[in-house]
């Protein structure tokens, strides 16, 4: 009867631990890789011209571009262009 009893404990814990790693995947893991998508499909879709918001809160117009930076004018004051990585960019809006 223990012999018993002992095997149905480790079947028990089998299932409770895939339970805690399915949802580990669903809260934890998924939602980060959507967000890694959503984030590369942002960082292709720039373009010069384009009116981005930067991870610091600032509005800038893309001047240039280069594979991992960008030259962002801000303002309206032409001689206020900084260089800065993508990875900085967190909302792009296309001119219409």
């Amino acid at each position: 009867m223990l012999a018993a009893s002992g095997v149905g404990g480790v079947g028990f814990w089998v299932v409770y631990a895939a339970f805690l790693i399915g949802m580990m995947y669903f809260i934890a893991i998924r939602p980060q890789n959507k967000e890694k998508k959503r984030m590369a499909e942002l960082m292709e879709s720039i373009a010069v011209g384009d009116t981005i918001l930067t991870s610091s809160g600032f509005y800038g117009v893309v001047i240039d571009m280069t594979d991992d930076t960008v030259i962002v004018e801000f303002g309206n004051n032409k001689n206020c262009r900084i260089p800065m990585q993508k990875t900085a960019i967190v909302q792009v809006e296309k001119p219409e």
